[in-house]
């Protein structure tokens, strides 16, 4: 693998390849991985196939504009993405605490890209080219295309247009306005022409849209009122529909903001060219001596086959990025891929997945949205499944057998998220034993998240009977084929609605089972979700009803320690929370206590522990 299998990534790779200009300049907060799960290796390649020459600048020094000029200007425009991942949970944990390691950066190293870098690389390009249009895209701004409310910030922010700078923002997936914006500015157009692409965001000083449109409670109102961002975030969510939905205006301050609707998914042809245009599939030689980059390994050999997830989870962020309307490559042209694996020295046999948002999904949920879109208050399928939906798995069952097939393969593993709810809706198992039998690596993660019923409508999940049923038929199949393997459920606390007594009931019922889980994930806000609408005004924006939240540190450490009561560093925490609970019945010998209490003996010796050291530090 050279450098020549890859764009451009400086001036002097710009000469060996005899070019004096370039037309577009990729900007990435990720290191340069040419690979298909990269959103600016696709929008890269994208704009490739239509012949123009482009240039990617990973990870540019943004403390001064030096990094952006080295290449010379490009002569139509700077697209800027924010990285795979949204910058700040990549930075950040759930507890503001700085992370470690970055993935998606060489040798793990962390700060080679700053918080927040689709506003940072933006001012730093207009710094650079003040007359060249600025296109923001990828998830960080897809997420911020509205007023937000900001949990690092613990406030609301301006649409990320706004502080970018920049003249245009693309949002969801976006090949089809990318194209479309660069053929435009190629032929001469004004950028601030480009009104009536669908899928792009822009600012006017009058409010005016090329579509139908509807304006929103506007960014001071948002500021100001909780009720006010609730009913913002409701009619964001409503519009979001590529077929009905429209132009959403929100004023800040002396202009508007105009979110034209969603462009229209990819279909099956589209997602087969994109998928197969030629990528490297490699990280760029030039991270070789930083010791490479980690982010590669999990999705070198693994298949996404489909976009798009109807599953309607509130703390997901797929909904309002990629939408909820499931469009799927075709079979030939997954087997291609993994043929493609084939060929590669590094590969072992080992296709580690063929999966995507959710890995269950190959087709729209019903025949009713690709002529009226997503229905606007209803989920496809909680609390419960709507009649309408269309559960075959006859699709991605063939699609996996011919993947199991292809010489040289000895095993294809599903690690995307499978969503069991929609698997029991089918009424042959015939899925479900080649799951068991053909692709679970030990383990099957899924994800039930609670076992409160309140909780999980909160959440949007299915209540907590539906993977009882889907654990059971699991076991039984395991137990029939002989195999032994494991069922992994994600476990989420302190999402919104989920109170202490919630924690508690969730904690004795693992308990029975005699599980505990090694990780719990500590419900996290993060831009743009119906549940972090709901964790910031306490409204659940769906019928504007209450919602209780546990917002405090103390408050969520509390429910945390009740799913991992086990630990001897949560047994403080776990005591306190059973007697705030009125559950001091969980605490002694029985099989069903959480814990045991504490001897008295171990307790006379810790008090006087505690005396001594007090003595010594008074003495001190």
């Amino acid at each position: 693998m050279t450098k020549f299998d890859f764009l451009p990534v400086s001036k002097a790779d710009m000469q060996e390849r005899g070019w004096w200009y370039y037309d577009f300049l990729v900007v990435t907060a990720d290191a340069y991985v040419d690979h298909p799960s990269f959103g600016t290796a696709i929008i890269a390649r994208v704009l490739e196939a239509e012949k123009y020459r482009v240039a990617v600048l990973a990870q540019p020094d943004w403390h001064s504009a030096k990094d952006f000029l080295a290449m010379g200007k490009p002569r139509y425009g700077v697209m800027i993405g924010g990285g795979n991942i949204d910058s700040m949970v990549a930075h950040y944990t759930a507890a503001k605490k700085r992370r470690s390691s970055d993935a998606y950066s060489p040798g793990n190293r962390m700060g080679l890209r700053p918080d927040r870098p689709t506003i940072v690389y933006a001012n730093r390009a207009r710094e650079a080219f003040p007359d060249t249009p600025i296109v923001i895209g990828g998830l960080e701004a897809s997420l911020r295309r509205f007023a937000h409310y900001d949990y690092w910030d613990d406030k609301v922010r301006r649409s990320i247009l706004f502080d970018a700078q920049a003249d245009l923002l693309v949002y969801g997936m976006g090949e089809r306005a990318s194209r479309e914006i660069a053929g435009r500015l190629a032929r001469g157009e004004p950028v601030e022409n480009l009104t009536d692409i669908r899928g792009t965001a822009y600012a006017v000083k009058e409010p005016q849209a090329a579509f139908e449109s509807l304006t929103v409670p506007s960014f001071e109102r948002v500021c100001a009122d909780k009720h006010d961002y609730a009913e913002a975030t409701k009619l964001e969510y409503e519009e979001h529909d590529p077929i009905r939905g429209r132009a959403l205006l929100q004023r800040h301050g002396d202009r508007v903001l105009v979110v034209n609707p969603p462009a229209m998914p990819l279909n099956r042809e589209e997602l087969d060219f994109v998928a197969e245009l030629p990528y490297a599939r490699e990280v760029h030689p030039m991270y070789d001596a930083q010791g490479g980059v980690a982010a590669i390994e999990e999705v070198r050999f693994s298949v996404t086959h489909n976009r798009g997830c109807f599953g309607g989870c509130n703390f997901c962020s797929l909904a309002f990025h990629q939408g909820r309307m499931v469009t799927s490559r075709s079979h030939e042209s997954v087997v291609r891929e993994v043929e493609g694996f084939v060929r590669d020295p590094k590969f072992k046999g080992y296709v580690h997945d063929v999966g995507g948002p959710s890995a269950n999904f190959r087709h729209p949920s019903c025949k009713n949205q690709t002529k009226h879109g997503m229905c606007k208050n209803r989920s496809c399928l909680a609390p419960s499944p709507c009649k309408n939906l269309d559960p075959s798995h006859s699709d991605y069952l063939a699609l996996l057998r011919k993947v199991r097939a292809v010489p040289g393969v000895k095993k294809v593993f599903i690690r995307s998220g499978i969503r069991y709810d929609y698997m029991l809706q089918e009424k042959n198992s015939e899925f479900f034993a080649e799951l068991v039998k053909h692709h679970i690596s030990g383990q099957l993660k899924v994800a039930p998240e609670h076992c409160s019923a309140q909780v999980l409508d909160y959440m949007g999940k299915p209540h907590f009977d539906v993977y009882e049923k889907f654990r059971d038929k699991y076991q039984r199949l395991n137990q029939r084929y002989q195999l032994e393997q494991y069922l992994v459920p994600y476990l989420m606390s302190s999402h919104p609605g989920c109170t202490l007594s919630d924690a508690v009931d969730l904690a004795v019922f693992l308990n029975k089972t005699g599980r505990q889980p090694e990780q719990v994930q500590d419900f996290y806000p993060t831009p743009g979700t119906l549940s972090t609408c709901m964790w910031y005004t306490g409204l659940d924006p769906r019928t504007m009803e209450p919602v209780y939240v546990a917002k405090s540190p103390h408050d969520k450490a509390l429910q945390r320690a009740l799913l991992q009561w086990k630990r001897p560093e949560m047994r403080r925490l776990v005591v306190e929370a059973l007697h705030k609970t009125h559950r001091e019945d969980l605490i002694g010998y029985g099989k069903n206590c959480l814990i045991r209490p504490l001897h008295q003996h171990s307790a006379n010796q810790n008090h006087a522990e505690n005396r001594t050291h007090t003595g010594k530090k008074r003495r001190k």
